[in-house]
Parts: C-alpha cells; sequence; structure tokens
C-alpha cells in the first residue's frame, strides 16, 4: 500500500514510517518541520534502506498537498497533526486550532477526490474520568476539558461524519496515552526540549543534569505509593499498532486503543529509569497539580483483540531506548 504520513518526521510519526516500511509499505512523507528536523529523514533512510519521497508543505493548505495525492497515487493516509502540545493549545489557541482542524479537513477532501479510502488519524487518550469506561469498537465515551481535547474531538466528528457520508472513506481513530522510548539503534526518538511538560523528557533532563530534580505533583492520590498511575506504551509498539489500524481498517469508522493495560506510578518510572540506566534521579513530592487524575490505566481496554497487535517492550525497554537516544546525540 502506498500511504502519506503526514507528521512523519515527528516522534511517533517517524517510527510509524520506519514500521510501515517493515512492514513492506510505500511512504510518502509530508511534515512542515516546524516541530521536526530534517535530519530525521536521513536518520530514517540509514535505519530502513530506502529513501522515502519527503514534501516540506504546510498540510493545511490544499494547493501545497494536492500535487502529492495526484503524483504519487496514494492508497491511504495516517495523519498526525501537529503542534500537539497542551500548553500551545491554550497559549496560541487560534493557531492550534487552524493547525488541526484545517489539516484534518484538507487531508480528507484530498482523500475524497482521488480514492483515497483508509485515513487513520492519531489522536489520544484525552481525559478520563475515574470511572470505569470501556474502550470497544467504535464507542469511547470522553470528558473535554480543554482546547486540545475538544480540538480533537471535533477533527474526530468531521472525519466520521465523512465516513459516514462517503461509503468509500473509512477512518479509524488511534488513541493512546504516554508512548516514551526510542527506536533501538538510537538514531530517532523523542528530543527532550521538544516535549518539556512529559514526565520522561524532564527524567532525561535530570540524567544531564539540566535540572536538579524531578517535580512529582501529589504523593496521595489513592494508589499503591500514593503518586499518579498512567500507562506507559514503548513508541516502537504504538507504530507498529498504526500499521495494524491501516491494515485492518475495511469500512465505516473505528477507534481503537493502543496501550499496554498496565499501570506505571511516577516514582515506579524514576526507579525504573534509576536501576536500567545507572542513573541517579533526585525527585521531591510537591502540590498536586489542579487537573490530575489518579490513574488513567484502570479505566481503560486495550484493543489488542480488534487488531491482532499486542504491545511487545516491556517498561525497561522503554526507559533504555529513551536514554540511549539522549545519549547519542546528547
Amino acid at each position: 500500500m502506498r500511504i502519506l504520513v503526514s507528521g512523519g518526521l515527528g516522534y511517533v510519526g517517524s517510527h510509524t514510517v520506519v514500521a510501515l516500511v517493515s512492514a513492506g509499505h510505500e511512504v510518502v512523507i509530508v511534515d512542515d518541520l516546524i516541530k521536526a528536523n530534517i535530519e530525521v529523514l536521513f536518520k530514517l533512510q540509514n535505519i530502513t534502506g530506502i529513501t522515502c519521497p519527503f514534501y516540506k508543505v504546510d498540510v493545511t493548505e490544499t494547493s501545497q498537498i494536492d500535487p502529492i495525492f495526484k503524483n504519487h497515487q496514494i492508497e491511504g493516509v495516517i495523519h498526525f497533526p501537529g503542534m500537539d502540545d497542551f500548553g500551545e493549545a491554550s497559549i496560541n489557541n487560534q493557531d492550534y486550532f487552524e493547525n488541526k482542524i484545517l489539516s484534518t479537513v484538507v487531508l480528507s477532501q484530498l482523500c475524497l477526490k482521488y480514492g483515497v479510502k483508509k485515513f487513520i488519524f492519531s489522536s489520544s487518550g484525552v481525559s478520563y474520568s475515574d470511572q470505569s469506561y470501556p474502550i470497544i469498537g467504535s464507542e469511547l465515551n470522553i470528558m473535554p476539558r480543554d482546547s486540545h481535547i475538544k480540538i480533537k474531538t471535533l477533527c474526530e466528528d468531521i472525519l466520521k461524519d465523512t465516513a459516514k457520508n462517503n461509503e468509500n472513506f473509512s477512518v479509524a481513530f488511534v488513541r493512546y496515552f504516554n508512548p516514551i522510548g526510542a527506536h533501538e539503534s538510537g538514531l530517532i526518538g523523542e528530543h527532550s526540549e521538544n516535549a518539556a511538560n512529559s514526565l520522561m523528557p524532564i527524567l532525561v533532563k535530570v540524567a544531564k543534569k539540566e535540572l536538579d530534580k524531578v517535580n512529582v505533583y501529589g504523593g496521595d492520590y489513592n494508589t499503591p505509593d500514593g503518586t499518579f498511575v498512567r500507562d506507559y506504551i514503548h513508541v516502537v509498539d504504538l507504530a507498529k499498532g498504526h500499521v495494524k489500524a491501516i491494515e485492518k481498517l475495511s469500512s465505516g469508522s473505528q477507534v481503537y486503543q493502543l496501550d499496554r493495560g498496565i499501570g506505571t506510578s511516577v516514582l515506579e518510572l524514576i526507579q525504573a529509569f534509576e536501576e536500567e540506566n545507572q542513573v541517579k534521579i533526585p525527585y521531591e513530592i510537591i502540590a498536586r497539580r489542579p487537573r490530575d487524575i489518579s490513574s488513567f490505566s484502570e479505566a481503560i481496554k486495550p484493543s489488542s483483540h480488534l487488531l491482532d497487535w499486542q504491545a511487545e517492550l516491556d517498561l525497561r525497554a522503554m526507559v533504555r531506548d529513551a536514554w540511549n537516544f539522549e545519549k547519542n546525540h546528547y
């Protein structure tokens, strides 16, 4: 299958390119390079041995992306919408809105124009309450809390309506919470300076002595050690899940939750990082943040049975590969 990957030089996007090529698919990469680096393209060539066509374009501009569909006879799209940051959603609300919504609309319209039947929207686990919300098939109960979540929900609604009104267009929403880790080669991974609000980049910065300590927000949650619990997934497993999603997609709209189904607390992640990498990570427990809940992991059910997919890499592989990537680059 010839697949266009939008945001293909980003963190999850670049690993998905590797997984697609490994599965025998042809890949065309588009990225505006606002939050990615062209060096990633050359590293993808090193890993895969393949030179994928690449276009530096603004996916919100139809005139820039239309010729790519026309010239490459695209058969499927995996869309990693850019500017995926909670802080940016609040500070630059208009830019964030335009990027997410317009890019999704433009790509879906071009799919209809050129007869592209398969569309994967790489979404997120968004926010859940502490109630148990099963994630199965086509339904997922979500609680919009801020611009980030509302916009992603709107994108999904647009695509869902498009699939409903066009029988030759199918869409799957791939949702996940906390991808960490890096490719085993150490060539591609998550740059810590680009994701300052996430726990793993903060751990890496403390390990590099760029920060003195990790601030742990809350030590009195209803969890085994008092710190909040999240479901972490290795980015390589997540990338393979995106490949399975586009291969399995047949008709209508579908939701896939890609997680391990295993909760890890903040302190457990710190301990795993220290033990696996032989690096000391000082931390301090401080006041809770207003919107944090105790656990996401207990409220979700991965869609492994729907995709013939299973997360294979454990927590130690995640922290090892994340640190290996960082050491190789800095």
